[in-house]
């Protein structure tokens, strides 16, 4: 089975290709694998009717309980033969019935190989939660057929009504699937829930109200994929669908998937309360609707689908009612229904496509032009009718009989009445289809080509013969059906005389009148008609976009803080019901307030410094407060004994700061120019409340702990596994190392992210250091325009590039040039003072920041932290000499040193498995060196590398990107200098700070690039 279903997908992946190469003879090829699978299930005949089930297994999740079970019983032996062999027949049917010239034929045949292979893994799946993964794939499918004209607007409608009716059941079953998995005495092996429900233990000692839940939700997956009232108007609506997908969906398979489901789980859940009276309504008035809806339908593929609805209600009672002799009735209907339905609806296709029209009114004479085809119609439309021999007045004379045998009288009298409708839309088909009208011109003979012929005929006789042979088709239907409780039903041609009888003349009648007087039908139809459902439905569409359009212009405002506000508000309502409704609260352990009062000291500040950033209006001040909040933090992890969490905490703060003072250079420098409103104090109290909420719900679940923390035993575990003292780089590196190869990787994707949306031209950095310089030179302007004379960059780039010559006297060397970059500066962006600490600092952060990474294993550090501070001391050199400056730093692009990272990291997780071990197992590897010793070399150390690399990488794309780049396109714009001026005059309008006249002055001679010394008295300097 398994192998079978591998073909199918083999299948619809090669079509597209095949039909590239073939045309439509590439339906022909695909129809050997659903043929294949028919061959099979009639070899496997004899070990199913032995008991002996084929069955395979093979182990995918076991810890959830989703093991990919097949079995094939039965019901699924009748199952695959019907979904497989009609599926055979129908590829056959759509070699003619396309056109030479058809679109998307490829894809068309590979999507209905799919389904097909969905239906069959559907039927024989032995696990509920396989079953759901089927169920829905057969939904996909059946969307992307019936909207296979997908240029037109009813197929796209058709399609999607379908799709959003079938998965909102299809989601509902998979809620009671689980439900029936998990409760007492459940389980999500099909055959084991359904032994478990008939033996009466399923759900012992579960609340009384589980099961039928469950149960109700189940039934509420089968009607709506099976199109019962009220979901049916979605299978009319697919009409929209080339034939042979009518043919096949909603004839053969997709609508038979809840049929399915309801036999399947009826011998043990039929008694279940809720069960019976849910299939008895829903079905019977599916069979009267649809029935009496069929008898005014002027199209013939229309009357039809109303007619397949009314006799999927049918069926849906005999084969959920749960008793012995209905069950073998459902079963006949279920057969039957499959070759008179696919045979009839093909025979639309076949008259569509030689007449071009479907429509009763514009036939005629079709039955004189093509007799043949004429014979195999009749015969599947009598076994619709329920005219003897055929299998379809098989099994309603053994429903019927089965019923009055029950003393079930009412739903006797139903079905005769939905009986005589079907009888009616029968006659009214045959004579709309084949009979000469007065008044419409005859049809012109044709000669049916066998390739649309023959799959008709061979289903039509196929329902001939199983009913002219009643006693063989009870042979294999029976042992499902005893399955079940009750007395032992028969499938017979003639039951003697009685009710049963009595009831089948009534049908006949009844539906011969209806045909008689169709007009009369028709006028009093079109004075009173049924409300319908599909109305219903676009209503509640329209209601639901409609509200979803109203809530989404309140809350997606365009408002970051709203945006915030409404997910915190959330969480904290969450997390407050979760405590009230959730049970039984704990007592609250007496919290420990602090270990040292310095610590109370910190936070109060923080809070201080918090209430300061939301009253702020400024952004620079806002960050600078936000960056305190964080250093307090990382101030109190160190108090607290967490070095590590501190050391991190201020390189990240550190970061963070200089990449929000970067971006904040190209925003204004107010948030707003409105005053103090009462927005302030509603941000304020938010944060208060989720704040308290948070802490609120730390100390509830501290104080809910029943097993000891896991920070007991922890640090042994670390060490005996992870070979490193370090608990938190142990932990990212080994215990939790995925979700670290995770993180790094989001992280090298949001900086790819960053820079593609900064980078407006491609990213190239020169790394040749004299064409770096020279560009320099040439630019208009850098950061000012306190260009460097070309002389004196020659000279520059000459002492940075060419070392001093050693025989020259000591006296006359001069050594290299160190930060060249800063003499692209203009004079009032240059720190003297900066430029001297950077010299300083940039090689021992370095050197530095590889100690936080080779010690880090053992000691406070690792390769995040590593990775900060040197991406710290690249900011330094950056912030030191320029973009420049940041080009020569480092000799390789940001995105190069990114993926180096990221494949160390990679390998590095790759190599314990050469060695016996897991993915990212730490190994360790033990030697000696002459000056070092004792060795003990972690495979965690290369891994913490590709982390380090990764980070630095970063770091080097920000500065790229939110520095270099930003700095390259302000000075392209010319609004680097007049930055300052803008600020100045923000200040100004904003009436906070005064600024002197002459200051202004000099503020507006750097704002047009005339240095501050050139013309401004030292006075003005001085101020």
């Amino acid at each position: 089975m398994i192998q079978l279903l591998c073909a199918y997908a083999v299948a619809a992946v090669l079509a597209p290709a095949l039909f590239k190469e073939l045309g439509r003879k590439a339906f022909g090829m695909l129809a050997i694998v659903p043929a294949v699978t028919a061959g099979w299930a009639v070899t496997q005949t004899s070990k199913v009717f032995a008991g002996a089930y084929p069955s395979q297994s093979v182990p995918w999740v076991p810890e959830l309980g989703l093991d990919l079970v097949f079995r094939l019983d039965v019901l699924s032996w009748l199952m695959t033969l019907i979904v497989s062999g009609v599926g055979a027949l129908i590829l056959i049917y759509c070699w003619c019935y396309f056109g030479h010239n058809a679109g998307h034929l490829g894809r068309f045949g590979g999507v209905f190989v799919a389904f097909a292979g969905a239906m069959f893994g559907l039927v024989t799946s032995d696990n509920t939660l396989i079953v759901y993964l089927f169920w829905e794939l057969t939904t996909v499918f059946s969307f992307l057929l019936i909207g296979h004209y997908h240029d037109r607007q009813p197929s796209r409608v058709a399609a999607m009504q379908a799709i959003i009716v079938t998965t909102f059941g299809g989601l509902a079953m998979l809620g009671g699937l689980i439900m029936l998995g998990i409760v007492p005495g459940g389980s999500f092996s099909v055959s084991q829930l359904v032994e478990s429900a008939a033996a009466g233990t399923l759900g012992q000692g579960a609340h009384p109200a589980i099961v039928p839940v469950a149960v109700v939700l189940v039934l509420l997956g089968a009607l709506t994929k099976s199109a019962q009232i009220p979901f049916h108007f979605w299978l009319p609506a697919a009409m929209a669908a080339p034939t042979p997908v009518s043919g096949y969906l909603h004839a053969a398979a997709m609508v038979k998937a809840g049929i399915y489901l309801v036999a399947r789980l009826a011998p043990g859940f039929a008694d279940f309360p809720g069960w019976r009276p849910i299939i008895l309504v829903a079905g019977l008035a599916t069979m009267i609707i649809g029935g009496y809806r069929a008898l005014r339908q002027h199209d013939l593929k229309l009357l039809l689908a109303f007619g397949t609805v009314s006799q999927l209600g049918l069926i849906m009672v005999l084969v959920g009612y749960g008793e012995r002799a209905v069950a073998l009735a459902g079963l006949t209907m279920l057969f039957a229904h499959a070759m008179f339905k696919a045979s009839l609806f093909l025979a639309v296709g076949a008259i569509d496509h030689e007449y071009g029209t479907r429509d009763l009114r514009e036939l005629s004479g079709v039955g004189r032009a093509m007799p043949g085809f004429t014979v195999a119609t009749t015969v599947a439309l009598a076994s619709m009718a329920g005219i003897p021999p055929t299998l379809g007045y098989v099994g309603k004379e053994a429903a019927l009989e089965a019923f009055t045998h029950e003393g079930q009288w009412l739903i006797l009298a139903v079905i005769v009445i939905g009986s005589i409708f079907t009888v009616g839309y029968t006659l009214r088909f045959w004579w709309g289809a084949f009979a000469s009208k007065p008044g419409v011109e005859p049809a012109a003979e044709h000669r049916l080509d066998a390739r649309l012929g023959l799959p008709i005929g061979i289903l039509a006789f196929v329902g001939l013969a199983a009913g002219m042979a009643p006693g063989f088709t009870e042979g294999l239907l029976a042992p499902y059906a005893r399955t079940f409780e009750g007395y032992d039903g028969h499938l017979t041609l003639w039951g003697g005389f009685g009710i049963p009888l009595a009831a089948t003349v009534l049908v006949i009648a009844g539906g011969i009148v209806l045909f008689v007087y169709r007009n009369q039908i028709n006028k009093f139809q079109a004075k009173f008609t049924i409300p319908a459902a599909d109305q219903v439905y676009r209503k509640i569409i329209h209601g639901i976009n409609n509200f979803s359009a109203d809530v989404t212009a309140g809350i997606q405002t365009g408002s970051l803080p709203n945006y915030l506000a409404v997910i915190l508000l959330t969480m904290v309502g969450a997390c407050g019901l979760l405590i009230i409704i959730g049970g039984d609260v704990p007592g609250l352990d007496v919290p420990r307030i602090w270990d040292n009062p310095v610590q109370a000291g910190i936070v109060v500040l923080a809070c201080i410094a918090a209430v300061l950033v939301v009253r702020s209006r400024r952004r620079m001040k806002a960050v600078m407060l936000t960056a305190f909040i964080g250093y307090a933090t990382a101030l109190l992890f160190a108090l607290q004994g967490a070095p590590d969490l501190a050391l991190t905490q201020a390189l990240v703060e550190t970061v963070t700061l200089v990449v929000l003072v970067l971006v904040l250079r190209r925003l204004p420098p107010y948030f707003s120019n409105r005053p103090y409103t009462s927005d302030h104090v509603r941000r304020i109290v938010i944060g208060a409340v989720v704040g308290a909420a948070v802490a609120l719900l730390g100390w509830v679940a501290a104080s809910a702990r029943i097993a000891p923390p896991v920070t007991v035993h922890y640090p042994e575990e670390v060490y005996a596994f992870g070979y490193g003292r370090n608990i938190v780089n142990v932990t990212l590196v080994d215990t939790r190392a995925w979700d670290t190869l995770g993180e790094v990787s989001v992280l090298l994707a949001a900086a790819t992210g960053v820079a593609s949306l900064i980078f407006v031209r491609e990213r190239h950095q020169s790394l040749e250091l004299r064409k770096v310089l020279q560009s320099a030179v040439k630019a208009p302007q850098v950061w000012g325009r306190g260009i460097p004379r070309a002389a004196e960059a020659e000279l520059m780039v000459s002492r940075f590039t060419h070392p001093p010559d050693p025989n020259q006297p000591s006296s006359q060397r001069r050594g290299r040039t160190w930060l060249p970059g800063a003499a692209t500066l203009a004079p009032v962006r240059r720190s003297l003072v900066f430029e001297i600490g950077a010299r300083f600092v940039f090689h021992p952060l370095v050197l530095f920041s590889l100690y936080l990474l080779f010690a880090g294993h053992n000691s406070p550090g690792g390769g995040f932290a590593g990775g900060v501070l040197a991406g710290i001391a690249l900011i330094i050199r950056y912030l030191a000499g320029g973009r420049y400056e940041l080009a020569l730093a480092i000799r390789i692009r940001p995105g190069a040193l990114l993926g180096l990272g990221m494949a160390v990291a990679t390998t590095a997780a790759l190599v314990p498995v050469l060695f016996g071990g897991t993915i990212l197992q730490t190994t360790v590897f033990d030697f000696t060196l002459p000056i070092f010793h004792e060795v003990h070399l972690a495979t965690a150390l290369f891994f913490d590398t590709g982390v380090y690399l990764i980070v630095v990488g970063l770091v080097l794309d920000i500065l790229s990107s939110l520095g270099g780049e930003i700095d390259r396109q302000a000075e392209a714009e010319g609004s680097s200098a007049p930055d300052i001026a803008h600020d100045a005059t923000a200040l100004e309008v904003n009436e906070e700070i005064h600024v002197g006249a002459d200051l202004r002055a000099a503020l507006e001679r750097t704002a047009a690039g005339i240095p501050a010394d050139a013309q401004a008295s030292e006075g003005e300097v001085q101020r």
